[in-house]
């Protein structure tokens, strides 16, 4: 698209267009480069814009990326939920057991610190990682998170940012903790520590060209990088067998 095609928008629905526009271009950038490959100028190119004008819409590159992390964060958050109903249906292969819904509707944990043999934490850590992994752009941008994106931006793109994912964090940690059989602090923290293995185990199992080369040369190497899906699922399996262990030690 070239910059000709766009003429300047006035009216609050073209500045959305505009907008969607923008991050759409970097949404696209992004999964086909990578987040850290692109540049304000690349998505100011891609959707036919000066990096001047790109700039009335979003302060910096960094607040583009922060809001569609914010996106895939209800994604993703979305995308929990469902499997969570759905592996409580009668007859899934993958059944949790939720509880039965309350008088008021919401749903009744299992006993603290019992899981049911459809609610044990490997099922509930594999669900997670599942779930994550489908979603490379999450887990790219959350690997960008705290070293790049937090930074360079705004007080309030960073304030809307973090209370999107923190109370997303809270929501689905109340979900996990009726499946799993955990406080909903331990189901948050479960929840906030699968998107922060996720980012860190993103960037380490899709090595830059140098060291993709180096493990290919090198068996020995390559067996010692961690893969993501098996060590997610694994570390949040720990993590939510052992959490119920830490109560008494946890401060009041």
């Amino acid at each position: 698209m070239t910059r000709a095609a766009f003429r300047r928008a006035r009216r609050p629905e073209h500045k959305q267009q505009r907008r969607e526009a923008i991050l759409s271009a970097a949404r696209e950038l992004a999964r086909t480069s990578g987040v850290r490959n692109v540049s304000l100028g690349a998505v100011a190119e891609a959707v036919g814009l000066a990096k001047s004008n790109i700039v009335r819409y979003f302060g910096t590159r960094e607040e583009i990326y922060l809001v569609l992390l914010a996106e895939e964060w209800r994604s993703w958050a979305d995308a929990v939920r469902a499997a969570l109903r759905q592996s409580s249906e009668p007859g899934s292969p993958h059944r949790i057991a939720l509880g039965q819904s309350s008088e008021h509707g919401s749903p009744q944990r299992i006993a603290l610190g019992q899981s049911s043999e459809h609610g044990s934490p490997h099922r509930i850590a594999t669900l997670l990682a599942d779930t994550l992994i489908e979603r490379p752009l999450f887990c790219d941008l959350l690997s960008h998170s705290s070293t790049t994106l937090e930074h360079n931006v705004s007080v309030e793109a960073a304030r809307a940012y973090k209370v999107t994912a923190l109370s997303l964090v809270a929501e689905l940690g109340e979900h996990v903790a009726a499946a799993a059989g955990l406080s909903p602090r331990e189901g948050a923290e479960l929840v906030g520590a699968a998107c922060a293995l996720a980012g860190m185990l993103y960037q380490a199992s899709n090595p830059p060209p140098a060291l993709a080369q180096v493990y290919a040369e090198d068996p020995a190497l390559d067996a010692a990088c961690p893969k993501m899906e098996p060590s997610l699922a694994r570390a949040l399996t720990a993590l939510a067998a052992g959490l119920p262990a830490l109560r008494e030690q946890q401060p009041g």
